[in-house]
C-alpha cells in the first residue's frame, strides 16, 4: 500500500522490533473538518478539541474493547467541557463547551480546576470501566501521560497538534518489562520522539514523519485503519430518552411549545415530535418500564 499519498483519516500502529516499545500515529483530516463544520469554535477551543479528538483515537487503539471509549474533561474555567467518543470501529465525534474569552496559553488557564475521565462502555459485552485523573498539567498530552502512569502503570508519551485543517497525534508506550535493555530502548525512542514539531505532525505523511524520526531504528509499520466522523445519535435513542421522561412531561412541553424538539449537540441534527408522534411513543402496551402518569 502506498502510504505517501492518501494519508488522510488513518490510524497507524507500529512497533520497534526487538524492544518493548510500541507506537501509534493518527491523522484526522476530513473527520476533523466535519466536526468543525457543525460548530464555530474560537481558535484556542478548536485546537484543544482537535488535540483531544486525536488523543481519544490514539487511546482507543491501546486497548481491546467493543462498544465505545469516551474522553471527558470537565472544569470550572472558560472551557467547561470537552467530550469525545470513539467506537471500536474508529468512528468518532466530539464537542466542546466554553464561555467568554478563552486564553491561548496553558491548559490549566483554559479549563481551571478540572478532572479528566476515560470511560470504556463495552455495550452488552460487560460492565463500564472509568478511570479519572485530576488535571494538573499544562497540556492534554501531559495529563494523559499522568493518567496512564497512575491508572495503568504504563510509561506513555504523547504529542498532539491541531489547526483548522488537521488534528494529529503520536503515542509511544512501553510494554511491561524490567530489563536494563528495555529501559534504554524506551529512553532512546522517547528522545527521538521529542524532536517532533507541531508543523511536522500536521504537515508530514505518516511515512515521512516516521522516517524523519526513526530512520535508524528497526520499525515495523502495520496496515492503517480508517477513521471517520460519525454521530451515533438516532431516532430510536431519542425516543427512548423521551419515554423515560414520562407522558406528563411530554404533554407539558407540547402545551408550552407546540412540539417536542431535541437537538443532538454532537451533529446538530434536530428531532421534532408533534402531538401525534408523542401519542404513538406512549401507545405501545409492551413497555411496562415506561413511566406513565396519564389519566
Amino acid at each position: 500500500m502506498d502510504l505517501t499519498a492518501g494519508d488522510n483519516d488513518y490510524l497507524y500502529r507500529f512497533v520497534f522490533e526487538h524492544t518493548q516499545v510500541r507506537g501509534e500515529l493518527v491523522h484526522l483530516d476530513a473527520s476533523w473538518r466535519a466536526a468543525l463544520d457543525l460548530h464555530e469554535y474560537p481558535v484556542p477551543v478548536r485546537d484543544l478539541l482537535g488535540q483531544a479528538m486525536a488523543a481519544a483515537t490514539l487511546l482507543s487503539a491501546t486497548i481491546k474493547f467493543e462498544g465505545s471509549l469516551q474522553l471527558q474533561l470537565q472544569g470550572d474555567g472558560p472551557v467547561s467541557l470537552l467530550l469525545i467518543e470513539v467506537t471500536a470501529n474508529r468512528s468518532l465525534r466530539g464537542l466542546a463547551h466554553w464561555s467568554g474569552e478563552v486564553p491561548d496559553d496553558s491548559l490549566l488557564n483554559q479549563v481551571g480546576k478540572a478532572r479528566l475521565a476515560i470511560t470504556i462502555d463495552p455495550g452488552s459485552m460487560g460492565e463500564r470501566y472509568q478511570g479519572v485523573v485530576e488535571v494538573a498539567q499544562d497540556s492534554i498530552a501531559a495529563v494523559l501521560e499522568d493518567y496512564f502512569q497512575q491508572s495503568e502503570q504504563l510509561a506513555t508519551r504523547l504529542w498532539l497538534a491541531a489547526d483548522g485543517n488537521r488534528a494529529s497525534g503520536m503515542l509511544l508506550q512501553r510494554l511491561p518489562g524490567s530489563g536494563i535493555d528495555e529501559e534504554e530502548d524506551w529512553h532512546r525512542e522517547v528522545l527521538l520522539g521529542e524532536t517532533v514539531t507541531d508543523g511536522e505532525l500536521l504537515g508530514l505523511t505518516a511515512i515521512e514523519l516516521l522516517h524523519r524520526l526513526y530512520h535508524e531504528e528497526d520499525l515495523r509499520l502495520f496496515e492503517p485503519e480508517p477513521v471517520s466522523f460519525r454521530c451515533s445519535c438516532s431516532r430510536e435513542r431519542i425516543e427512548t430518552m423521551l419515554r423515560g421522561l414520562g407522558y406528563d412531561e411530554m404533554q407539558d412541553i407540547l402545551a408550552e411549545q407546540g412540539s417536542v424538539s431535541v437537538s443532538c449537540e454532537f451533529c446538530n441534527h434536530l428531532y421534532r415530535y408533534d402531538a401525534v408522534d408523542i401519542e404513538r411513543l406512549f401507545a405501545a402496551a409492551d413497555q411496562p418500564d415506561v413511566p406513565r402518569t396519564r389519566h
